[in-house]
């Protein structure tokens, strides 16, 4: 079967599957975070995780430390999530359970940068070659082992050249995103956007640098 031709799920269609309960939907794909006793506990979560990965055709990324196992499973196209991931994502959930590991879904993130350039210039190929990172897409740019943060290239419209602007992307899980806006608030952020609230709050620090808490992906599709 095709790449084309792989069924796929919205995130909404993901956590309506059975046993996904421990996993979010960030802008970097499905994601869980297994809370662990030690660095040998945490490892014990790799043997059952890539049989599971293995059974359901799934290409899964694991970060194993002392603390906790963070298991994802990363957009490596723009065709969605496959439909095997939730089969995927119910048997590592169970094998934690098992191996007595905690879920901490309040702990899923992930962080993309977006680069603001203007309309008649394309900065996508300096990013690439500078950080060594690969194009995703129309307008995006990655990591090859996914370790830095999802590059982002949006065009200013009815601009004039000049130094360059970025903000942050943070996803996070819908129910912890209002949390995670309270605090930046809290110490000393200042709202400037939340009329795309609950998708995405707009925030800026103190200096002015700009930072979006978004949620979105977390119920909604991906890519259109």
């Amino acid at each position: 079967m095709s790449a084309e031709q792989i069924p796929t799920f919205s995130a909404a269609e993901f956590h309506r599957a059975s046993g996904v309960g421990d996993w979010r939907v960030t802008g970097a794909g499905p994601q869980a975070v297994f809370a662990a006793e030690s660095l040998s506990h945490a490892a014990e979560l790799l043997e059952p995780a890539i049989s599971a990965a293995e059974r359901f055709g799934v290409r899964p990324d694991f970060d194993v430390r002392p603390e906790a196992v963070v298991v994802k499973v990363p957009y490596r196209d723009e065709q969605g999530i496959p439909a095997t991931t939730a089969h995927f994502a119910a048997a590592v959930s169970e094998a934690a359970a098992r191996l007595g590991f905690t879920p901490e879904p309040s702990r899923v993130q992930s962080v993309g940068i977006y680069v603001a350039q203007h309309s008649q210039v394309d900065v996508r190929p300096f990013f690439t070659a500078a950080l060594g990172y690969e194009p995703l897409g129309d307008t995006d740019a990655v990591d090859p082992l996914r370790g830095g943060p999802q590059l982002a290239f949006n065009p200013i419209t009815g601009d004039t050249a000049s130094r360059g602007r970025t903000h942050f992307d943070v996803f996070v899980p819908a129910d912890q995103a209002q949390a995670r806006v309270d605090a930046a608030l809290a110490a000393g952020g200042r709202l400037v956007d939340d009329s795309h609230a609950p998708a995405w709050w707009t925030l800026a620090s103190p200096d002015n640098h700009g930072v979006d808490i978004a949620s979105w992906t977390d119920t909604h599709l991906m890519m259109p």
